[in-house]
């Protein structure tokens, strides 16, 4: 069971999540889980999860890849998602879509897939299921990707999928109204 891997590498992130009184997987995952929602100041130094307490999916669950790694618990993957969000599997981002016509617009999610399943860590209320069956594409990453790669990963295919489905907006109108639901998404989870 994987909440029973210690936490025992000496690395600077494994002593700094033990320094807040996390011992192993199993908290960590639950303290990571309570964490507020909220961008950091910096994407790729995930060490700021642990100093800022608060992370966005990507920053968290990087995190926890990181970690996984640096303490040999096996077979957890971190995975990068693009999913068909809309108001019945992400309540929170509000009528920004319904206003401009859209019934979902793809957005880029990451979560964890431990052996066969999959977790999503990004706020006490989240859990995979609500997104699973509208998931459209699924690849998994390396926790330095969460920065610049999976940014540019959701951006292209945004623009491929424009194209696709001739919905007449261009990419700036499209990722505004993607931002808007962020913000509104932001604004309904815990945050600092």
């Amino acid at each position: 069971m994987k909440g029973h891997y210690p936490l025992k590498s000496k690395d600077v992130l494994s002593e700094l999540a033990r320094s807040k009184g996390i011992d192993s997987w199993g908290q960590l995952t639950q303290w990571i889980r309570k964490l507020p929602y909220g961008r950091n100041k910096n994407r790729s130094d995930l060490a700021l999860v642990l100093f800022e307490e608060k992370g966005s999916c990507s920053s968290k669950h990087a995190l926890l890849k990181k970690l996984a790694d640096l303490n040999g618990i096996p077979n957890v993957k971190l995975i990068l998602g693009i999913y068909k969000m809309s108001s019945l599997n992400t309540p929170s981002i509000g009528t920004a879509l319904t206003k401009n016509g859209l019934n979902f617009i793809p957005e880029a999610h990451c979560y964890l897939k431990i052996d066969q399943s999959r977790f999503d860590y990004t706020s006490p209320s989240s859990s995979f299921n609500r997104i699973e069956m509208d998931i459209l594409q699924e690849t998994e990453i390396e926790p330095d990707q969460v920065a610049v790669f999976k940014v540019n990963f959701h951006k292209a295919f945004l623009k491929k999928w424009i194209i696709e489905t001739k919905l007449g907006f261009d990419f700036d109108e499209l990722w505004e109204i993607r931002e808007n639901c962020i913000r509104n998404l932001a604004k309904q989870l815990p945050a600092n």
